[in-house]
């Protein structure tokens, strides 16, 4: 097929609608053909704005034929079941983090999008940020030399005043603080920089609010290969975002100038054996448009997605194991699905 890739965005609460604004400049990849909202009567006018079809029921997007793709901004725990429903309609599938709540789901979704030809994308958009997709590269060529450590923090306090019933403040859906809504992409950057993690270290507390999975946390984790990660988050303190990689031929330090909400660039500071520390701005991008435009790509056969099937079990399998630690207060192993590999 070609043209633009259209999807059903299944899913109208805050990040639904930042992704539904942010694909309005990328019509020759992806357009929005339909919406999944329970909660209709919130979102109507959007829809109708946007021309985008909607209603409240799933399998009206997945019995859709004019529908290849769907994209889950969704409750965690329904993430699993809704990849098996949309692998079983023959839909690619572009799923917010965190991909499941288990290693085990992980794979099964992993599994069953590479066994049926689909396009799995994750919403792990921090990637496609230009000073950490530059970081990247470098670490990649080995500019970086030996990747020894990684120092990393995402914190915001969106959520402290929102209401108790939202699904994003519940421990169920949300356990160890932050790390499903800002430490997951830390682990992510980890996973994609060290390799599968050995075992993590998770502290976390409730110091300063009210959310019932408790506002801050950090964790240190040991990678199989080799090196370490200590990521840290609060859901109670103004924004921040830190990402420094330390390698044995330099380090990397990026800070986000605001949320990718509304990004407003980076201040990119580092050095390399033998030179002095420089410090660079980066202007605006949004990466959000651009993870999901490189989905499309994907789908249309341009070109292949870079979030393999090894960094999405890899990921959930540590993210996992935090939960574990944060509940025991002591190192957990980090277990590795025996379907981990299917699709890599």
């Amino acid at each position: 097929m070609s043209g633009p890739v259209k999807i059903a965005l299944v899913g109208l609460g805050w990040w639904g609608q930042k992704m539904l604004s942010v694909l309005s400049s990328a019509p020759e990849d992806i357009k929005v053909v339909r919406a999944v909202e329970p909660n209709m009567d919130a979102v109507r006018d959007l829809c109708a704005d946007k021309g985008v079809t909607l209603s409240a029921d799933y399998a009206d997007a997945l019995n859709d034929p004019e529908v290849e793709a769907v994209v889950l901004a969704t409750p965690h725990s329904l993430h699993t079941d809704q990849i098996a429903k949309a692998v079983a309609a023959g839909k690619h599938i572009f799923c917010e983090k965190p991909l499941a709540l288990t290693a085990e789901e992980a794979a099964r979704s992993v599994a069953l999008c590479a066994e049926a030809g689909l396009v799995l994308g994750m919403g792990h958009e921090r990637r496609w940020e230009p000073p950490i997709a530059d970081m990247l590269a470098k670490a990649d060529a080995g500019e970086l030399g030996r990747i020894q450590q990684i120092e990393a923090n995402f914190s915001h306090d969106k959520f402290v005043g929102m209401d108790p019933s939202n699904w994003r403040v519940q421990a169920s859906e949300a356990p160890a603080g932050g790390m499903t809504a800002t430490g997951i992409h830390l682990l992510d950057l980890s996973v994609r920089l060290l390799g599968r993690a050995e075992s993590v270290l998770c502290i976390c507390e409730q110091l300063s609010s009210k959310l019932p999975q408790g506002d801050t946390v950090a964790a240190y984790v040991k990678f199989a290969g080799g090196g370490t990660s200590y990521v840290s988050a609060s859901l109670s303190n103004p924004f921040m975002s830190r990402f420094t990689v330390y390698g044995s031929k330099g380090w990397i330090d990026i800070r986000d100038k605001a949320h990718v909400e509304a990004p407003d660039g980076w201040i990119v500071t580092s050095a390399m054996a033998g030179g002095p520390i420089e410090t660079v701005e980066i202007g605006k991008a949004e990466p959000v448009k651009d993870n999901l435009v490189s989905f499309a790509r994907a789908v249309r056969g341009q070109e292949t997605y870079p979030i393999t099937a090894d960094h999405l079990v890899d990921n959930i399998a540590l993210l996992e194991a935090v939960f574990a630690s944060s509940r025991s207060g002591q190192i957990e192993r980090v277990a590795q699905p025996a379907a981990a590999k299917v699709g890599a």
